[in-house]
């Protein structure tokens, strides 16, 4: 095997808890394991710790739109060695910086296309307007896939939203892996954030709007009439006090709690003491978080979207319902809370599902990836690539008062 020195490019990393970061930081410490010397290049964050094995931070600014985010402003001072593969994992300044260095020097470059771009897009005030009549998502992102060498997706879907996008270079399909052993040893929470008694669930995610976590509260408020259940989130974002209004609404003030974020090494201990996983985001490109909660033996109920659809055996490890149906996801999971039997056998079958995903295996993967990418630069002629596209002058002209 050969070993590389290996650039991984992201604009999101720790602190900021999200299916990007931790298969990034999974990357990184397996890919060090094995031998290469592997770093990854992030955006410079006031809550990061000081040292970071493996870690570079690039000076950034604070993006005013997204809580937590922060702009990179990257310099090749800030490099730690000459690398030997570039890794990028966004589309964003540091993307396009590591694309950049990949193209200057002739360096193998893949890239990993970990989500649906246009269902972030009012992140950026006006861009989902602009997006809506010019198409300027899709067209900056076959721009910048069409210039590496491999694109790696984690599930098909991904695969054929990247295909959709006029995306033409090979594209493998490596799920993100899970860390088993944290997962495993983590410490059970004490006190728990369940109060005695309760039927325990529990969901993790960004509180987005995105993520419709409000399906998941309603259909809390109606298993609520069946079984005395509560509901544990973790995870912070700016839907936090539109979700706990409506919990008030709903009258079920008292069977939730908004944890916060938690530490990766603990969010285990999370997933072992509760009885069931709520899911109903319909933007997950793989929905890491649902095969976490899997493989520690959590039956997960969720809305069947996107990558979801390839996280759950439907029927065996949990459930899938239609997107927005949260009498569906309560009828499913009130199936799980009253057939005990059930619930454990699927359980069981979580478990060995998501044990096929370890973190080692997944690694393992990428670097062929690695290979064939170095292969690909080494016999393929230099591609013509065209500048990124511009908007037509048209755009704005046809439409009155601008957005």
């Amino acid at each position: 095997m050969r070993l590389y020195r290996v650039g991984l490019f992201t604009d999101v990393y720790f602190p900021n808890p999200n299916g990007v970061t931790t298969s990034v930081y999974l990357l990184l410490r397996e890919l060090r394991r094995m031998g290469h010397e592997a770093w990854v290049v992030a955006p410079h964050h006031p809550e990061a710790p000081e040292r970071e094995e493996g870690v570079v931070r690039v000076p950034s600014v604070p993006y005013p739109f997204y809580e937590g985010q922060q702009i990179a402003l990257p310099s090749s001072r800030h490099l730690p060695t000459e690398f030997e593969i570039v890794h990028t994992h966004t589309p964003l300044t540091l993307g396009v910086w590591g694309l950049r260095i990949a193209r200057s020097k002739v360096l193998p470059h893949v890239s990993t296309f970990h989500t649906h771009y246009e269902k972030y897009a009012h992140y950026v005030p006006g861009l989902a307007i602009l997006d809506k009549y010019t198409g300027i998502i899709p067209r900056l992102a076959k721009a910048f896939y069409n210039r590496v060498e491999v694109v790696i997706a984690p599930t098909e879907p991904v695969k054929r939203l990247a295909e959709g996008y006029g995306i033409q270079r090979p594209i493998r399909v490596i799920p993100t892996g899970i860390d088993n052993r944290i997962l495993e040893e983590a410490p059970l929470p004490s006190p728990s954030p369940w109060p005695e008694g309760k039927r325990r669930l529990v969901t993790v995610g960004r509180l987005g709007k995105e993520k419709s976590f409000d399906v998941v509260l309603k259909a809390v408020a109606e298993l609520a009439r069946e079984e005395d259940v509560f509901l544990v989130h973790i995870g912070e974002g700016p839907e936090l006090e539109p979700l706990k209004r409506l919990t008030e609404t709903l009258g079920i003030a008292n069977r939730v709690r908004f944890l916060g974020t938690v530490p990766y090494r603990y969010i285990g201990g999370y997933y072992r003491m509760a009885e069931l996983f709520l899911f109903a985001s319909e933007t997950e490109t793989q929905g890491l978080v649902i095969w976490e909660a899997q493989a520690m033996g959590v039956p997960v109920v969720a809305v069947g979207a996107e990558g979801v659809l390839e996280g759950v055996v439907d029927g065996q490890t949990g459930y899938l319902v239609a997107p927005k149906d949260f009498q569906a996801l309560a009828a499913r999971a009130l199936e799980l809370l009253k057939d005990e039997e059930k619930r454990r056998r699927f359980s069981l079958e979580a478990r060995a599902w998501a044990m096929e995903r370890s973190a080692e295996r997944i690694a393992e993967k990428i670097v062929a990836v690695y290979d064939e990418a170095n292969e690909i630069l080494r016999v393929e002629p230099r591609r013509l690539i065209f500048p990124f596209p511009r908007l037509p002058r048209s755009s704005l002209e046809d439409h009155p008062g601008g957005f």
